[in-house]
Order: structure tokens, then C-alpha cells, then sequence
């Protein structure tokens, strides 16, 4: 009976011993593993930003400026990203760098060009009639010349003390520049009742024929008044004598045949 127990009693030691030998062989292992690997804190942008400084300068430097974050902020690990202020006056306004001053940049050129301006339309009046110097009827249209003053054919004008009836004299002159031609008028184009227009003879103004010969006054300001001025200088129309009187020499008109009075002409005198 008391080699049995003994043989138990070493067997029981035996597995005590073998038990303690493992558990200590754990502990040196896992003291091994524990130093040569150091303890990992995992760092997230929300605690570095509510925990942390956004700076490590000393706290007593007020007045530096806060570094700029470099290129790789907030994209490499453990990189701390800067919270923008959410203060109730601060919320509207936009974060620095991002929103810039308002540029006027030249407006974009239409794709297509703007219509021009249409020109007066022409019309041709076929057998004038000379109302007087300046004025002119055919048909049912009545044309007053453009920068000259219709001159009545009743107008009596002064010269070597004898008196002549220069305004039919003038209706008269008119009438020959006029005869056997079309006027050609801009902006009177299907017009009736009395137009005032430009019009011309022959690609020759009428307008500037009567003013040139001193059958017609301009109006102040115009182009015309040169003109008249050469005429009372030249002594023609009616700064002149009486182109009736055979007795003095015949005036020098640009068209000689519009300025001689035929024999027929005689009624309107």
C-alpha cells in the first residue's frame, strides 16, 4: 500500500512541476513581446482639435502669426486641421483665402452686329413747277428746300435808285434751272402736302445753285452762308441790279442757259 502512494504522490509532483514551468515560460514570452513592440495611440483630427494647441509655441508669445498649414495638412496621419470659428457674428463671413474682391471683366461682344440705320429713301417728282425761289410743287407734293428761305415773288428789291420785282425775277430764273428736269429729294419718299427736303437737279443741289447765284438766303448755321457771302461780294441775284436792264452786261452765272430770261418768260415779270 505505501509504494502506491508514493507513486502517486511523485506523479501529482511531476505535473505540478510541469504546470509551473509552462506558466512561467508565458510570462518571459509575453514580457519579451511587451517590450520590443511600443504601445500605439491612435490620434483622430476631432480630439487633436478640441484637446490640443494648434500650435506648440510657447503660450506667452501672443503676437506671432499662426503658422499656414503646409500641403500635406489634414491629408497625412495624425495631422491636426484648423477649425473655422462658428461665432454667431463670424458664421456669414467667408474664411480667408477662399472668397476674393469682385472683378469687372469686359462684357462678352455680340454675336451678331447691330442692324445700320436705314438710309432716307429717294423719290423723283417729274415736271416740277417753281412756287417761288426755295419752293416747289409737283403733283400733290409741295417742297420747301432744306437750310434756304423760300423767298415771296412779291419781294421788291433797291438798285442804282430805281426799284425791280426781284422776287418774280428770281421764280423766273428758277423756273428755267427747273425745266424740262426731274427733282430728286431724300426723305420724301411717297410724301404729300409740303415736305421740307433736299433735293437736286442733275447731281446739282438746288438748294446751293440758288444760294451761289443770290436767288435764296441760307439759314444761320448752315454750310451755306459761304456761299451767300461770295454772291453779295460778286453783286448777283439780289445783291445785284436789275438783270432786266439790257443796258448793263449780262451776269456770269454757272449755267448760262438757266440764267438768261427767254422772251416767254415775259408773263411772269
Amino acid at each position: 500500500m505505501r509504494p502506491r502512494l508514493f507513486t502517486i504522490a511523485g506523479g501529482l509532483a511531476a505535473l505540478a512541476l510541469y504546470a509551473g514551468i509552462l506558466m512561467a515560460g508565458a510570462a518571459a514570452i509575453r514580457n519579451r513581446d511587451s517590450a520590443e513592440t511600443p504601445e500605439f495611440v491612435l490620434e483622430t483630427p476631432e480630439a487633436a482639435a478640441a484637446g490640443e494647441p494648434a500650435s506648440e509655441e510657447p503660450p506667452g508669445d501672443t503676437d506671432a502669426a499662426p503658422p499656414s498649414p503646409g500641403p500635406d495638412a489634414g491629408s497625412g496621419k495624425g495631422s491636426r486641421v484648423v477649425v473655422r470659428p462658428v461665432g454667431p457674428g463670424l458664421f456669414n463671413q467667408p474664411e480667408d483665402g477662399i472668397a476674393k474682391p469682385l472683378e469687372r471683366i469686359a462684357a462678352t461682344p455680340p454675336l451678331s452686329r447691330a442692324p445700320e440705320k436705314e438710309k432716307p429713301a429717294s423719290a423723283v417728282f417729274p415736271r416740277p413747277v417753281a412756287l417761288a425761289a426755295g419752293l416747289v410743287r409737283s403733283g400733290d407734293t409741295t417742297l420747301q428746300l432744306k437750310d434756304i428761305e423760300p423767298e415771296k415773288p412779291e419781294k421788291v428789291c433797291q438798285a442804282k435808285g430805281k426799284s425791280w420785282p426781284c422776287g418774280m425775277v428770281a421764280r423766273t430764273a428758277f423756273r428755267n434751272f427747273l425745266r424740262g428736269r426731274a427733282l430728286v429729294c431724300d426723305g420724301a419718299d411717297g410724301s404729300t402736302g409740303t415736305v421740307n427736303a433736299r433735293c437736286s437737279v442733275g447731281g446739282r443741289d438746288v438748294a446751293e445753285w440758288l444760294v451761289s447765284n443770290g436767288w435764296a438766303k441760307p439759314l444761320p448755321g448752315t454750310a451755306l452762308e459761304a456761299k451767300a457771302e461770295a454772291a453779295k461780294t460778286s453783286r448777283l441775284g439780289f445783291f445785284g441790279d436789275d438783270p432786266r436792264d439790257l443796258a448793263r452786261t449780262p451776269l456770269a452765272l454757272d449755267d448760262p442757259a438757266a440764267s438768261v430770261i427767254p422772251e416767254h418768260a415775259a408773263p411772269d415779270l
